[in-house]
């Protein structure tokens, strides 16, 4: 087999493209995490940054701040989570090309 220092390099550009396509998606996917049956909504895209907290009028007019503070940290935890998933499945399919890439090694 005839390894190609060149080849190689072409191959890492292509990858290097695919996952920035990836990013850019994953930069357009939202998701939510709901807490005390969406008392408080956590929007985050799929690089995992904040994009909108909701927190609905019942809860504002709560007076317990553990509780509140206990909700919204259970809201953004199930939408990072989401988020995190999302990501790495997007990012496994993208780096399964890299075997073919990579010209068999």
């Amino acid at each position: 087999m005839n390894f190609n220092p060149l080849d190689m390099l072409k191959n890492i550009q292509k990858l290097q493209e695919e996952m920035g396509s990836v990013q850019q998606q994953l930069a357009k996917v939202i998701v939510t995490g709901t807490a005390g049956g969406g008392m408080i909504e956590i929007d985050m895209n799929g690089k995992m940054e904040l994009t909108a907290i909701r927190i609905s009028q019942d809860t504002m007019d709560m007076r317990d701040k553990d509780m509140l503070e206990d909700l919204i940290k259970a809201a953004h935890n199930q939408a990072y989570e989401k988020a995190r998933s999302l990501a790495t499945q997007e990012i496994s399919k993208a780096g399964g090309i890299l075997p073919n890439l990579m010209g068999g090694l």
